[in-house]
């Protein structure tokens, strides 16, 4: 299962085939792509910084992963979280899961999201017209990582 964090971007469509190449088995593939959006909080983002805790975050999108191994029969799991200043329209993060069957690969992909934004250890500033600033824990992501 591999796990990645990087400055570089990703493309979407190898990552695809390169996690399903010659498995016949899988029957389905959930991916997601999150993208740096141009307005947060009423607010004009030019640019945002993501920093993390080399070793730290790696541990723990493995750990998050090898859950959802656990809970929903899964053929791979694939997470790659870029660092690293971004500009609005920039790709962030991409989670794919490879399973036999539909519902298991999206409700291990979106677990891994909900877990990936409230335990991976990852620090988002942003840069508006307002100044700097350092992103808070939103209760929103909380209460979604508290259905499962």
């Amino acid at each position: 299962m591999p796990v990645r964090v990087q400055q570089q971007d990703f493309d979407v469509g190898a990552e695809l085939a390169a996690l399903r190449a010659g498995d016949a088995r899988v029957g389905a593939v959930a991916a997601f792509v999150g993208t740096v959006r141009d307005v947060s909080e009423g607010s004009v983002v030019a640019a945002m910084t993501l920093e993390h805790y080399p070793g730290m975050t790696e541990k723990a999108l493995e750990e998050i992963c090898n859950e959802a191994q656990e809970r929903w029969q899964l053929y791979q799991t694939l997470v790659v979280h870029r660092v690293g200043k971004l500009r609005p329209l920039d790709q962030i993060v991409l989670v794919i899961v490879t399973s036999a069957h539909r519902a298991d690969a999206f409700a291990a992909c979106a677990y891994i999201m909900d877990f990936l934004k409230t335990r991976a250890p990852f620090w988002k500033k942003e840069f508006t017209g307002r100044g700097e600033r350092w992103v808070e824990a939103r209760d929103s992501d909380d209460e979604a990582a508290s259905r499962w």
